[in-house]
Parts: C-alpha cells; sequence; structure tokens
C-alpha cells in the first residue's frame, strides 16, 4: 500500500506529462497499461514532445530498462518455489519499488513469499499506476504545470524510503548505494542515462561478492 499510495501523484505527473506531449489521454493511458515503467514512460513522452522517432523510443526506453534483468536474477532466483511459467508471468509486473519490498521479504522472512503474495503485491501497484495515469491524463487540462512537474518529486523520494531501512541496517548495502551513486554520477557525464544506470549497476553490483570474499578470508 505504500507504494500504491507513492505511485498515484508520479502517475498523475506522468498522465499530465504525456497529453502536454501531444498524446491523446487515451494513448497516454494505454502505456501505462502496455508498458508499466515510470522512468521509460517519463522519456517516452519527452522524446514524443521531442519528434524523436518510434525505433528510437523503443531503443531508448530498451537501455533503460535494461537493469529489469539483473533485478529479475536476483529476485526469481530466491523465488525457486514458485515455477518458471509463473515466474516468467509475474515478471511483467517487475519494478524498483516491487522488487525492493520482495527482496527485503526474501531476506528477513520466513517462509518464502508464495505466489499470492508476489501478484497481490505487484497488482497493487499496478493498479495504483493506471489509475493515476489516467487521472492525469482526463485532468491534464486542469492541472498546472507547476504542480504536475513538482509531484515527480515524489519518485525520489519513494527510492530513499526504499533505500534507507537497508542502508541503516548494513553498512555494506550503503557502501553498495553510495557507490552506486557515485558511479551513476560520474557515467552520465559522459554516457546516455540509460546506460550509465545500466553500468553503474553492474558495477556496483560487484561489492556483493567481495563481502563474500572478506567473509570467507
Amino acid at each position: 500500500m505504500p507504494i500504491a499510495i507513492g505511485y498515484v501523484p508520479i502517475a498523475v505527473a506522468y498522465g499530465a506529462l504525456g497529453v502536454a506531449s501531444g498524446l491523446t489521454w487515451w494513448h497516454t493511458l494505454l502505456m501505462s497499461l502496455l508498458v508499466f515503467a515510470g522512468a521509460s514512460q517519463f522519456m517516452a513522452a519527452g522524446m514524443v514532445a521531442a519528434g524523436a522517432g518510434v525505433v528510437q523510443i523503443i531503443i531508448a526506453t530498451f537501455v533503460l530498462n535494461f537493469r529489469h534483468l539483473i533485478l529479475s536474477l536476483s529476485l526469481f532466483d530466491r523465488l525457486r518455489e514458485i515455477s518458471p511459467l509463473r515466474r516468467a508471468a509475474l515478471s511483467l509486473g517487475l519494478t524498483d519499488e516491487t522488487y525492493a519490498v520482495l527482496i527485503a521479504r526474501t531476506q528477513h522472512q520466513e517462509p518464502m513469499p508464495t505466489a499470492g503474495f508476489v501478484v497481490g503485491t505487484m497488482i497493487t501497484a499496478y493498479l495504483a499506476w493506471v489509475c493515476g495515469s489516467a487521472l492525469g491524463a482526463i485532468f491534464a487540462a486542469v492541472i498546472p504545470a507547476d504542480i504536475s512537474s513538482g509531484m515527480s518529486v515524489a519518485l525520489y523520494a519513494m527510492f530513499i524510503a526504499l533505500l534507507m531501512p537497508a542502508a541503516r541496517k548494513s553498512a555494506w548495502a550503503a557502501l553498495t548505494a553510495a557507490f552506486a551513486m557515485v558511479l551513476c554520477y560520474g557515467f552520465n557525464q559522459f554516457m546516455a542515462p540509460g546506460w550509465s544506470i545500466v553500468c553503474a549497476t553492474l558495477l556496483a553490483a560487484f561489492i556483493g561478492p567481495l563481502r563474500l570474499l572478506r567473509e570467507a578470508v
């Protein structure tokens, strides 16, 4: 529920931005129904407004969402009790926020989350995102631009809220997060945002094996 509540203002901001970029309200809503990837949808709407072609948008969003390959490998390896076919279906609802909640549950709680629990987590987030997108797209004309743009700040606040509990409990988690942020900032100076996120994630992920090696020694 906290994820769902956090999704609504961000989705409203996306809906208003989509219509302002030249999309119809139902195109804007359809993207939320079929894509369900906030950062990619914001980027796609901006690229539409800039006159980018379909192929450019597809490639850019693919690169930005490439991190989901890493998230999927990490999460679904821990949910081996769920059949591969169900895990493949569940991957359609994976987001950064649902990943954070589910990975925390696999680390600190027993038994492991059931398929029903995973579905419930993802469906709740999905419905909140779609409903918020609909509100933003339909009422875009009456939402002031400064308010809709300010709503996107909630995205960063949500990431911080998801990150802090793990960072407070583990120095290694805090180190990994700090290292990833520094790398992402550095890469962003000469790379596209999508590639900078992917490269920073991959390199920061090596801190985990380093910890295991240190403990083994």
